[in-house]
């Protein structure tokens, strides 16, 4: 079997081909390797991957189509597909708002029109995000709520891909499964993310920004526990049902809402520093907390997360401090 994983060179794509490599697959990574974030971490990643003779890395955009189908449409034994590439971040989606429109919903249906052609598919995961919620009040967030109120551009373009998705699977017969991430965080994450700011600033004695002056709680993944549950949910594509189309929606996360002054607390025991704790109003496009019911994941996948937020966030510093450590030497 051989997958496609988009947005290799991302995150939480890394790390999925990774788990799908040591589980045997051929993997065909695709990504476009933009400037988001230090496209040097990117390509590190990629190193991490090239040296698997199972791996093999196309770089392209998805939102130029003619590009995308052009260099697809010649590899064979594709059967599954994990869509991860996407412009993340909400607080980006304020000031880049094309951005998203381009790689989150032209780049989606280049996949979906991809896989609507594409002999023998067996199923496609796509990314979703916890941010759909939006302004919904009631926790735990459960995928039998409706999220007809995002809060930032970026949600809206995530819900929007839960719909485009349904209707692929309704028209066409794709077996079609969106997970809802809830703050995937840990070794090789991304640099725009809390963990990975706070522990820049504290190590260098900076001041860090705490929104809503800390009254703020978030559902914290670790990447393994995401990476379990996206390889359990590949192997298990829907089926189609009397008027029902194969497509689900499960939210993936920990199932603990974790404060945030906890988790600075947790950075400064790792990196052996106190913190310095700018408290700032909440910001435009955030929401005060995020908490993720699982169960519809457990019963149907027995996916179930096992790293504890003062267990995961040890390991990203540990490993925070060598790749900076590497980075130092470099520019010596």
């Amino acid at each position: 079997m051989t997958v496609l994983v988009t947005g290799a060179a991302g995150f939480i794509g890394m790390h999925v081909s990774e788990g799908l490599l040591a589980k045997g697959e051929k993997v065909v990574g695709i990504d476009n390797l933009n400037d988001y974030y230090d496209v040097g971490l990117k390509q590190a990643r990629l190193e991490r991957l090239g040296k698997s003779d199972d791996f093999t890395f196309i770089k392209l955009d998805l939102a130029n189509c003619e590009e995308f189908f052009s260099k697809l449409g010649k590899i064979p034994g594709i059967t599954k597909v994990v869509h991860l590439a996407a412009q993340a971040g909400v607080r980006h989606s304020l000031t880049h708002p094309f951005d998203y429109t381009d790689a989150n919903i032209t780049g989606f249906l280049a996949i979906l029109e991809y896989c609507r052609n594409l002999p023998g598919l067996e199923h496609l995961v796509f990314a979703s995000s916890s941010s759909v919620y939006g302004g919904n009040k009631t926790l735990p967030y459960s995928v039998d709520q409706a999220v007809d109120h995002p809060v930032s551009l970026y949600a809206a373009t995530k819900k929007a891909n839960e719909l485009m998705a349904h209707s692929y699977a309704h028209l066409y017969g794709i077996p079609l499964t969106g997970l809802r991430f809830f703050t995937v965080y840990g070794p090789w994450g991304r640099p725009d993310m809390a963990y990975w700011t706070f522990s820049e600033k504290i190590r260098k004695g900076e001041a860090i920004p705490i929104f809503n002056h800390g009254d703020m709680k978030r559902d914290f993944t670790y990447i393994d526990d995401i990476v379990s549950g996206i390889i359990a949910v590949l192997a298990n594509p829907p089926v189609a049902k009397a008027e029902t189309a194969p497509y689900r929606i499960y939210n993936i996360g920990n199932n603990r809402a974790e404060s945030l002054l906890d988790f600075v607390d947790i950075l400064e025991q790792a990196l052996g520093q106190p913190a310095i704790r700018d408290l700032q109003p909440m910001q435009a496009g955030d929401v005060k907390e995020t908490f993720a019911d699982i169960d519809p994941m457990r019963r149907d996948m027995g996916y179930e997360p096992t790293t504890p937020l003062r267990e995961g966030l040890p390991k990203f510093v540990d490993w925070f401090l060598q790749y900076q450590g590497r980075n130092d030497i470099k520019q010596d």
